[in-house]
């Protein structure tokens, strides 16, 4: 995997698929193998665009689940072509979804893959619908758990500061995995 990290990139076409991917959690390698799957199918390179940090460890001071490096290597573990990384900060934040739009058209995008509450541009006022203007956006489902809850980075947070490592672990899928105990001691 190419990683362009707070650098931009241009390809001719490809398959997007956009978000924070803190913790790259069971339902966001869900979203990631989904969009290498299209991609070969549609003989296009994988493009993951994500943030550092998360835009909700920017605005709300949320603990942070994956380290970007971490992050990166777990989106390669997937298959993905090309990770893209906006350094998330003031300047970034007061973008308008325009703006993000005509960063995403560099991309050539022949398909989005993104959450349906998918939202970007500054005040979040960019949503599915906007983005489905300009490009062909496939919405996936959530992914649930056994239990029927579906699979967050939030619901991943709050159950490390419940204590609930073990079932932190199990959403996060990775066998090695973050280990949750760790993150909490160095906050």
């Amino acid at each position: 995997m190419e990683a362009h990290v707070y650098s931009s990139l241009e390809l001719p076409r490809s398959v997007v698929t956009i978000g924070a991917f803190d913790g790259v959690h069971r339902g966001h390698q869900t979203v990631i193998r989904q969009s290498v799957q299209r991609s070969r199918k549609l003989g296009v390179p994988s493009v993951v665009y994500t943030f550092d940090p998360p835009p909700r460890v920017f605005f709300q001071g949320a603990r942070m689940l994956t380290p970007v490096g971490e992050k990166l290597d777990k989106i390669g573990k997937l298959g993905t072509r090309h990770a893209v990384v906006a350094r998330f900060d003031e300047v970034y934040a007061e973008r308008s979804a325009y703006e993000f739009i005509g960063c995403l058209a560099k991309l050539n995008p022949v398909e989005i893959i993104v959450g349906g509450d998918f939202r970007f541009g500054k005040d979040r006022l960019g949503d599915v619908k906007l983005l489905e203007k300009y490009f062909k956006v496939r919405v996936t489902k959530p992914v649930f758990c056994p239990q029927g809850s579906v699979i967050s980075s939030s619901r991943i947070r709050q159950l490390i500061s419940d204590g609930e490592l073990n079932l932190s672990k199990a959403l996060l899928g990775w066998e090695s995995g973050v280990n949750a105990k760790n993150h909490i001691l160095q906050e």
